[in-house]
């Protein structure tokens, strides 16, 4: 199905009339594609566009996007400023404000509404100024006033102070009382001036070529206090930046607040942040010089002492080589010297005297040992050796065999009578036949027996028998 857009009108003739000719065919565009194109006519072929008019109609709604109406007494346009542009502003607009604005040429397609896409606002005054003084900015850094090969350096310890500043002002306040805090024993000279107005530019380009032609200080601070980009406007002055630039002097600006920056900044020597900011960067730290010269007078004091120690030193050295190469010294090494010879001589004869006695030792040794009766000697003791191993050898086989009978002896007795007699036990036999007597009928009453004891025997008659 074809969407409105795309519908064409065609035209059907009848069909007695097919040989007509045809009416050309009709491109119909709905209202969203009419805007549509009408809007991509006008955003392809605009660039940004600057415009300056008075805001009327302002709205801000909860989105955080801004709506408001253009007008100069002959026309209105619409506007729309979304919230990730209107933020970046530095100041809030308001219905009647003059603004400068750029933008993009556009159309709001739901209601048909010719408008412009703002990307950036700006107060149209100060607007007019900022770009005055971007284009002389550009033009100055093209022609080399900005570079810093050619910047001066401040002197250390200055001998005179220029300040070119109005005399009122609390700039001046400010200054001089920096300086006097921080080293009130150098002179300062003031150059007052308009630091705003239509001739304060022309009074400030003076003061400077004044002061470069006397040649009095050794350092000048360009200051006043903060205000406007219009207050500031002298110090954004041409022919204040080329006086800057070819002033001799080092040139300190101080001018404004730390945020504000004008050309005479880029055109000094230094920027100062703030005026009492330059009184602090050309004067030095008057405490810090007091330690200093504390520091340098304890190092001057401590190389005194220690070419004063030196030369002590070497005046000591000198006297002693001095009493060195006196002849009675020489005369007294001298005989050092004899002395400490003749102890070498001494020492060398001991120790020859010890070496021969060692030889002779040794000689008497090794005859010593060559001497017969130390051989008999040897013999001896060989011959009492042999002597011992053989009664050794004999004692040994003895021994054993002593060992052996006694062995034996102890087996016989441990079976012998004898040593059952020992025990208690007799023996007892007849006394005629010398029989045994084993059994009691093996005698009888009457019979005269004979009982051996271990020690002696008994001889006894049988009295009577008993039958146990």
């Amino acid at each position: 199905m074809r969407s409105m857009s795309q519908t064409r009108d065609f035209y059907t003739p009848p069909a007695a009339a097919k040989e007509a000719p045809k009416r050309p065919q009709r491109e119909i565009f709905s209202v969203s594609r009419l805007n549509r194109e009408v809007r991509g006519l006008l955003e392809g072929n605009f660039p940004l566009v600057w415009v300056e008019a008075e805001i009327s109609n302002l709205s801000r709604p909860a989105s955080g996007h801004w709506y408001f109406t253009l007008k100069d007494p002959s026309a209105q346009i619409r506007c729309a400023m979304f919230r990730g542009k209107n933020s970046r502003l530095r100041f809030q607009p308001k219905n009647g404000d003059q603004v400068l604005i750029r933008a993009q040429l556009s159309l709001y397609e739901a209601r048909g509404d010719y408008q412009m896409i703002v990307e950036h606002m700006e107060e149209a005054g100060d607007g007019a100024l900022r770009r005055a003084f971007e284009e002389l900015k550009q033009r100055l850094e093209l022609e080399g006033l900005f570079d810093q090969v050619g910047k001066k350096p401040l002197p250390t310890l200055p001998t005179q102070i220029g300040v070119i500043t109005s005399p009122t002002g609390a700039a001046l306040r400010d200054i001089l009382q920096i300086l006097a805090r921080r080293f009130p024993s150098i002179p300062v000279v003031v150059y007052p001036v308009s630091v705003q107005g239509a001739a304060a530019a022309g009074e400030i380009e003076h003061a400077i070529k004044t002061a470069a032609k006397r040649n009095e200080c050794d350092v000048l601070i360009i200051a006043r206090g903060g205000g406007s980009l219009e207050d500031l406007m002298a110090f954004n002055d041409e022919k204040v930046a080329r006086a800057i630039h070819r002033c001799r002097i080092p040139v300190v600006s101080g001018v404004g607040h730390e945020i504000d920056f004008t050309i005479a900044d880029f055109v000094a020597d230094l920027r100062a942040p703030t005026p009492s900011g330059a009184a602090e960067l050309v004067s030095p730290d008057r405490l810090e010089w007091q330690q200093r010269f504390t520091q340098l007078q304890s190092r001057l004091h401590t190389a005194t002492q220690l070419q004063l120690k030196q030369g002590q030193q070497r005046l000591g050295w000198l006297s002693k080589r001095l009493q060195q190469q006196h002849p009675g010294q020489q005369l007294r090494q001298q005989a050092q010297r004899l002395d400490g010879l003749e102890q070498r001589l001494q020492r060398h004869l001991k120790q020859r005297l010890q070496q021969h006695r060692a030889e002779l030792s040794h000689v008497a040794s090794k005859l010593q040992l060559r001497n017969p009766q130390r051989r008999i000697q040897q013999l001896q003791s060989v011959q009492q050796q042999l002597s011992s191993r053989l009664q050794r050898a004999f004692q040994q086989p003895l021994q054993q065999r002593q060992q052996q009978l006694q062995g034996v002896t102890r087996a016989l007795d441990a079976v012998s009578p004898l040593a059952t007699l020992g025990r208690g036990f007799s023996i007892t036999c007849h006394h005629k036949d010398g029989r045994v007597l084993r059994n009691i009928n093996d005698t009888a009453v009457g019979d005269t027996i004979e009982t051996k004891l271990a020690q002696g025997r008994l001889q006894c008659k049988v009295t009577e028998i008993f039958n146990d």
